[in-house]
């Protein structure tokens, strides 16, 4: 039986250490394309700068239990922002909070706490938040983003969290463009063990894309990723070449690209919307793996992509070795800035 229709109890099985970080890898539920567990324990200590700034400005305004006050709300607008979850967003919020204070359904700290906490993870709640996959093999994922978010690590870590599921995954190194992208990418396909098909640097990224569709699909494979460039000589002509990479695979596999993936570096804040923003005009963008959230102390970007976007977050990245993916889980995320 293919493994993306085991039964529960095959899935339940624990998986074999991670081939990259030496790890235990991750549960999966459901088989390749299942939501996998998001530990709470590993969220939390790759949240700890955002947590420490976060609950410090809890701690302040929530401290002293009490009655709901203008000042609090004022305190918890500011810390919001602060955290990086963006004005619209951070404005819809504080609306919906003064209506449920004046009309009473909140009057205590406490109140206010836990219809934050309630709020939050509604915001985070998407449809679509389940990685889309193929009816049948191979399903194709397509990786974009610009220079430096985080493309290339990015990738790596989703081979390792498939592999790990018990999928064949292949490679298609793409960014031909990148000085030494296609070598990075190559070196990581080394360490865990997947297959890559490449051209020689400066070769059409299309071509490479179909030449990945065609061997992903007489060798079996499961799972077919593709690299995209992150940068070319005008923005215009980079978004063409992702459309083009998304018809040659269409034509080649039906429905593909299955999944489209936009890799956004957590650290530049309001600037990767404006990114999304960007990429979303040339494809259609399914989902976002969210990076270096171990890197900022402004976590909340998460919400504000979530809430002005309205694209799911997939998956985030807790750290640099190819181990540290979690799937993105709203109430584990919100649970780690509030506990």
């Amino acid at each position: 039986m293919a493994f993306w229709r085991r039964d529960k109890k095959q899935d339940a099985e624990p998986r074999s250490p991670a081939a990259a970080g030496g790890q235990p890898a991750p549960t999966a539920k459901g088989g390749l394309f299942g939501r996998m567990a998001a530990s709470l324990s590993r969220v939390k200590d790759g949240l700890q700068k955002t947590r420490s700034q976060f609950a410090a400005g809890m701690r302040g305004i929530f401290g002293i239990r009490g009655t709901i006050d203008q000042g609090k709300l004022d305190a918890l607008e500011e810390l919001m922002i602060t955290a990086d979850m963006g004005v619209e967003t951070v404005e819809s919020l504080l609306e919906g909070i003064q209506q449920a204070w004046k009309s009473r359904e909140i009057e205590t700290t406490d109140q206010l706490q836990e219809y934050l906490r309630t709020t939050l993870k509604g915001i985070l709640r998407q449809e679509g938040a389940a990685i889309r996959h193929a009816d049948s093999p191979p399903t194709v994922i397509l990786v974009a983003g610009v220079n430096g978010s985080g493309k290339t690590t990015s990738i790596a870590k989703l081979a390792h969290h498939f592999k790990n599921a018990g999928g064949k995954v292949l490679l298609a190194a793409s960014d031909t463009f990148r000085a030494a992208a296609v070598e990075q990418l190559t070196v990581w396909s080394e360490r865990l063990g997947v297959d890559i098909v490449r051209h020689q640097r400066g070769a059409d990224p299309g071509a490479v894309a179909f030449d990945a569709a065609d061997a992903a699909m007489a060798r079996g494979v499961d799972v077919l990723i593709v690299d995209t460039a992150g940068r070319m000589h005008t923005e215009r002509n980079l978004m063409r070449e992702l459309e083009k990479i998304a018809r040659v695979v269409g034509k080649k596999i039906p429905g593909a690209p299955h999944e489209v993936l936009l890799v956004l570096d957590a650290t530049t804040g309001q600037n990767a919307i404006a990114q999304a923003e960007r990429f979303q005009e040339a494809i259609d963008v399914t989902g976002v793996f969210l990076t270096k959230l171990d890197g900022t102390a402004r976590g909340g970007i998460v919400v504000a992509v979530n809430h002005k976007l309205g694209i799911p977050v997939k998956f985030i990245g807790l750290g640099e070795t190819a181990a540290d993916i979690q799937p993105f889980d709203p109430d584990t995320f919100v649970d780690a800035l509030f506990d």
